[in-house]
């Protein structure tokens, strides 16, 4: 299997599959690169080259202590870039992964980006705050660590439902989007569990985010239980300047694994990619 290795003699795992322009996806937490496998054979069969990676602490990557910061995935992420030579390349970002694409933009610009795509995405900033009334109160947070910590295999089980808006009437979702779930989060180390929450609630990302140069997608669920709409989506396109705002009715946080909105995120992404 593929890796490169970072500047600090970690190991990245990474798929790299197609050829042509390539398009980058940053997966959100939990999970892996393993929940992009839909979206990257619709990039490849559309002649672009699709890479999707594990981040540190999750999936087939390293599993170190520390290191669960954006300062660090986002130089993970220009280690990955610079080992392939990658250029003119599009990102593509779900949740906690906005926050790596916002903060690589914020330290190492953009000279090898081309267009950016943040999806369910957690900037610019998730806690609430008196500056930030919209946000998530910290006791939301400290429940989500507390349910890694004394249990996560059950934790991960009964997070899946609102992850992916099973428990809403008339959802398409699967098993099989509550399994892959469970299985890619188990696959996370528990270290990186809870302090990748710690990360992504409290990590502003506002200054990152002006600095956006390049078109960005911005797409969320309007009904999204984990990363709520009016903290970040509605947010981050009024910073970012050259942006298109797609709000899908009724999406959840899973958008892109779940049946109906997957195949409409796929012909956005498509659309967006072409443009």
């Amino acid at each position: 299997m593929p890796y490169i290795t970072t500047r600090d003699d970690e190991q990245i795992f990474f798929y790299d599959w197609g050829s042509g322009p390539p398009v980058v996806f940053i997966h959100g937490w939990p999970l892996n690169a393993d929940a992009w496998h839909d979206q990257m054979k619709a990039v490849v069969d559309n002649g672009f080259k699709a890479i999707a990676h594990d981040r540190r602490g999750h999936g087939r990557s390293s599993q170190p202590y520390d290191g669960y910061d954006f300062d660090t995935f986002a130089d993970d992420l220009n280690d990955l870039l610079t080992a392939l030579d990658l250029r003119n390349v599009t990102l593509v970002a779900h949740s906690m992964g906005g926050g790596e694409l916002a903060r690589y933009i914020g330290r190492h610009g953009t000279s090898r980006i081309s267009k950016a795509v943040l999806l369910s995405a957690v900037p610019p900033l998730m806690l609430k705050t008196a500056d930030n009334p919209e946000g998530t109160p910290q006791e939301v947070f400290d429940k989500i660590k507390k349910g890694i910590l004394t249990e996560r295999s059950q934790f991960w089980h009964d997070s899946a439902d609102g992850f992916f808006g099973a428990n809403r009437p008339g959802n398409k979702v699967t098993q099989g989007n509550k399994d892959a779930f469970w299985l890619m989060a188990m696959a996370e180390n528990i270290q990186a569990g809870v302090a990748c929450v710690d990360a992504f609630s409290a990590t502003d990302f506002t200054e990152d985010l002006r600095k956006f140069d390049i078109p960005t997608l911005i797409v969320h669920g309007d009904d999204d239980q984990v990363v709520p709409i009016a903290a970040s989506g509605d947010k981050s396109a009024k910073i970012i300047q050259n942006s298109t705002y797609k709000v899908y009715q009724g999406g959840s946080h899973g958008i892109a694994l779940v049946p109906g909105d997957k195949e409409k995120f796929n012909a956005d992404l498509l659309d967006f990619l072409r443009s």
